[in-house]
């Protein structure tokens, strides 16, 4: 019920907590069995005795454990015989257990008209040890002696106290008083003169009934607790008592308390006598109809249980004094079994009924208990249990009746019930718990297949048992509860990471989802606060040909930022088109998956299809997330090689994506050269994260240092941060500033200020620029569009009708028909295919291109390309790149990581190629850099 509704985790862990509690039951049982036929029907069957040398306790506790193992080892042959020859002694012992009741009521009724002679010693109000005497309960008795017996003898006259030597005339028989048993045992001698104790001396002895009937009123004194301490005395205290000061009772024969009784100990000690209410339950394979079979069994047993229990209690309090029901072990009635000898006609009524009804509660256990191993078993959520699915031909369990004969062996060598019981209360409590949990969380997730036929239920009636349950739990003993959950929590994580997977739409995914939409739409109500920003990222991976990440170390530098923690999201576009690619989408998510398992990483893959990787990734940014819910920060990887790369495309991409990303206010992480970033297994054992803090950005390169730190890999890492200051700035007080600033955030790391003086542009500078410019221009006149392309696949069909002209470096030497060859120029480097870029010319081209320049044995283009004026913003642009790379390069060459604020691309799409030229050059000579920009929005604060 509890692995089906609450899930395989929840409902293996309580099953098997219920299987142990099921098990120690039946141990339990045994042992009660074998106290009644050890102390009532059998006691010279001891095979140790009082005078075993470890005292009189342990020899009845290894009396216990005896004949216990032999109990149980007939039961179990009985059990594996086969469970229809249970079934027909269960109708024997249910019989004897109705005939113990209804004379236990019979003699309730008639001890109102003749109470039984059941008299209890009280010393003031204390009771006393019967079995310290063996004559009257009375200090001294009064005895008559003849003449002849007073010859020669001392003797007392009850009068006077008066001791005088031996009697030489016959006169009339004087009174005699003589010293008891318990006179001597106060008292240092038999004499009257003797010191005695001062309780005993000051309070008289006195006999009370032990059962003053139905009609006594007692009920009156037992309506109220009386709760005792270990070692305090069993009290009377309507009767009346001389209080003495320093009266010490430990070596006295009165009638101890063995331990600390209160309502939370008692009720661990009760509760298992109603945990047979799930009997029907752990036998519903054997019922013919158990939908219609359990309900009805089980409401009647509680019902019939329950007004059993209650009115034996009430009927105990009005016949049974109170002393007589705290002396635990009957000490005060010399061990007399007080049930026994309320009940009508015998006490052997009792004492048969209890040892067969502890009897058939053991065969119970010992019936029950394998089948829900079995059970446990069949799930198969637990791999090293599936050894015990297996039984006899019939499905009898009999490697699951081996282990709980084990199990309960062990229960019987521990012997003492009162610590047997309160390790049942646990487990049992804690399967009504989850029981009651489930009903509870099915009818408030109104889950479709959840259809109670019993019509008079509500969930808070479920609530209200799952609240109680938990209660009683450390009510009756805090420490037992705490044992019991740790044991189950093993297990449950046990399931979770080694269990066979199954899925049976358990309840707390119906929770979660509830949980996870009221949690959604809490973050609906309001902006969050900047204390509470986190990353949560969107990472951006592409797959080559064969659907394999081109850069996992992507997202390994992710899990280190996260920490395992947050929200990430894995993304990667698929081109094409969605009806023809589903299955290439799923495969690149399945990849995805795998790849966030190896790295252990916890969120959700998202794949896109789309005919252009821009205008997916466009898609996915703008989509990716739920409500509240949603990426604040996109991670993706540097286009490596782009300057080689035949394919413009890959590093425009890139561009848009930066465009995207800061149109969207969302932050952006872009590591470079990400293949020399260490992975999980290779920390950092020493070394700097430096972060170079030109730009402010909301905070984003003070907060990242920090949280790559809290990752194993980064965590011994110092942090230096670095500022620039211009010749007009205060640098000492930059310094001052920032280093106050960083102390507010509780954020340890290094302050300098680097100093950036104007100096002229350098022939180096002006040589880069000019170099780019004249790279872009070229590119621009020797890159062929898509166009150009296919008309040159329709032109290679027809040679008669076309030139073509190849380009510098080409190994092409094929003759055109009548064609002329004019080398123009290298296309921008090859592919990995050594394809080579060919421009084409039809004849029209051709003959254009004659006419205008004839006589040129260099084409005008490329005329005007080496004649390039850089631009001078450029040139500026450029001066402050490589001037920011030397001081960079100089302070962090030795760093693990260098952080770098971002800029962002120009507005213009033509300058998209000197962004990137720019970037390249301020990052050029350093390892491992993440540039970093800011969404816009502030990430930290100086309050926690």
């Amino acid at each position: 019920m509890i692995s089906r509704s609450l899930g395989p985790e929840f409902g293996g862990a309580v099953g098997l907590c219920f299987y142990l509690g099921t098990t120690f039951a039946g141990a339990m049982y045994i042992l009660g069995a074998i106290e009644i036929l050890l102390m009532y029907i059998a006691p010279k069957a001891a095979i140790f005795h009082a005078e075993y040398p470890e005292g009189e306790g342990a020899a009845m506790l290894n009396n216990m454990r005896v004949y216990g193992s032999i109990c149980l080892l007939l039961m179990s042959l009985l059990v594996f015989v086969g469970v229809k020859y249970v079934n027909k002694l269960a109708s024997i012992f249910l019989a004897c257990v109705i005939i113990s009741i209804v004379s236990i009521y019979v003699g309730a009724l008639v001890s109102a008209f003749t109470p039984p002679q059941f008299p209890v010693c009280m010393l003031g109000n204390r009771t006393i040890n019967g079995h310290e005497f063996h004559d009257q309960c009375a200090k001294t008795i009064s005895l008559s002696r003849t003449p002849l017996e007073r010859d020669n003898i001392n003797f007392t006259f009850a009068d006077d106290n008066r001791t005088v030597g031996p009697m030489l005339e016959p006169t009339p028989a004087p009174t005699l008083v003589s010293t008891t048993g318990l006179w001597r045992i106060f008292c240092q001698g038999p004499e009257l003169n003797a010191s005695c104790d001062e309780y005993f001396a000051a309070n008289n002895l006195s006999e009370i009934e032990g059962i003053p009937g139905l009609a006594s009123g007692i009920i009156s004194e037992n309506l109220w607790s009386s709760y005792l301490s270990r070692g305090e005395v069993v009290e009377k205290r309507s009767l009346s008592s001389a209080h003495v000061a320093h009266s010490s009772s430990t070596h006295q024969p009165y009638v101890f308390a063995d331990i600390t009784t209160s309502f939370m100990l008692l009720v661990g000690i009760f509760f298992p006598s109603v945990t047979g209410i799930m009997a029907g339950s752990n036998r519903s394979g054997d019922l013919k109809d158990a939908q219609r079979s359990i309900p009805t069994g089980t409401i009647l047993a509680i019902l019939t249980t329950s007004v059993v229990y209650l009115s034996s209690v009430v009927l105990f309090g009005a016949c049974i004094e109170g002393v007589v029901l705290r002396d635990k072990f009957g000490d005060s009635v010399k061990g007399t079994l007080v049930v026994g000898t309320l009940a009508w006609p015998t006490p052997w009524v009792i004492v048969i009924g209890s040892f067969f009804s502890t009897c058939g509660a053991g065969l119970q256990s010992l019936t029950g208990a394998p089948r829900l191993l079995q059970a446990i078993a069949k799930d198969n959520i637990i791999p090293f249990l599936r050894v015990f699915g297996h039984g006899k031909v019939n499905g009898e369990p009999t490697w699951a009746l081996l282990l709980t004969a084990l199990i309960a062996e062990l229960g019987i060598l521990i012997a003492s019930l009162d610590l047997v019981a309160p390790i049942l209360t646990m487990f049992f409590l804690m399967c009504y718990l989850f029981v009651n949990l489930a009903c509870a969380l099915q009818t408030l997730l109104r889950t479709p297949n959840w259809r109670p036929r019993f019509s008079y239920y509500h969930w808070s009636l479920s609530f209200l048992g799952m609240t109680i349950c938990l209660a009683l739990m450390f009510i009756s003993s805090w420490y037992y509860a705490i044992v019991a959950m740790v044991i189950a929590g093993m297990i449950y994580k046990y399931i979770e990471y080694h269990g066979a997977e199954k899925e049976w739409g358990d309840g707390i995914r119906g929770l979660s989802l509830s949980a996870a939409r009221y949690a959604l739409l809490r973050l609906e109500e309001g902006p969050p606060h900047t204390k509470n920003w986190r990353p949560q990222l969107l990472v951006l991976l592409k797959l080559d040909e064969d659907a394999h990440v081109k850069s996992p170390r992507l997202l390994t530098f992710a899990s280190q930022l996260k920490a395992g923690k947050g929200l990430t999201i894995v993304g990667t576009v698929v081109s094409g088109n969605f009806l023809q690619s589903y299955g290439e989408a799923l495969a690149a998510e399945q990849t995805l998956k795998h790849l966030m398992d190896k790295e252990r990483v916890k969120g959700f893959c998202q794949c896109i299809v789309a005919q252009k990787p821009r205008e997916g990734i466009s898609h996915m940014i703008q989509s990716s997330g739920l409500g509240g819910m949603k990426p604040n920060t996109v991670v993706m990887g540097w286009p490596h090689a782009w300057r080689q790369s035949e394919d413009p495309q890959s590093w425009k991409t890139f561009i848009n994506t930066v465009r995207v990303t800061t149109a969207a206010h969302l932050a952006l992480l872009v590591p470079k050269n990400i293949s020399l970033f260490p992975t999980n297994s290779e920390p950092c054992t020493e070394g700097y994260i430096d972060v170079w803090w030109i730009v402010h950005d909301g905070g984003m390169l003070m907060l990242l240092p920090f949280l790559l730190r809290q990752h194993k890999v980064w965590r011994k890492c110092g942090m230096r941060i670095f500022t620039v200051a211009q010749m007009e700035d205060n640098s000492i007080q930059m310094k001052k500033d920032l280093a106050t600033f960083l102390y507010h955030l509780r954020i340890e790391a290094e302050v300098e200020v680097v100093e950036m003086h104007d100096s002229d542009i350098s022939a180096y500078t002006y040589e880069r620029t000019l170099m780019m410019e004249q790279r872009s221009q070229m590119l621009r006149q020797m890159r062929l569009s898509k166009s150009d392309r296919e008309r040159e696949a329709q032109l290679v069909k027809d040679r008669n009708s076309m030139l073509r002209l190849t380009s510098i470096g080409s190994d092409d030497d094929d003759d055109t028909d009548g064609g002329e060859r004019d080398r123009v120029g290298s296309a921008g480097g090859s592919s990995e295919h050594h394809r080579r870029v060919q421009m084409t010319w039809t004849k029209e081209k051709t003959s254009q291109y004659r006419a205008t320049h004839s006589g040129c044995s260099t084409p005008e283009g490329f005329r005007d390309m080496l004649s390039i004026r850089p631009d001078h913003s450029n040139v500026r642009r450029m001066h402050t790149a490589v001037k920011l790379n030397e001081v960079i390069v100089n302070k962090s060459h030795d760093a693990r990581l260098v952080l770098l604020n971002m800029p962002g691309p120009p507005r213009n799409t033509d300058g998209d190629e000197n962004y990137m030229e720019f970037l390249e050059v301020l990052t050029e000579g350093l390892e491992r850099v993440l540039l970093v920009r800011g969404g816009g929005s502030e990430v930290i604060t100086i309050y926690s």
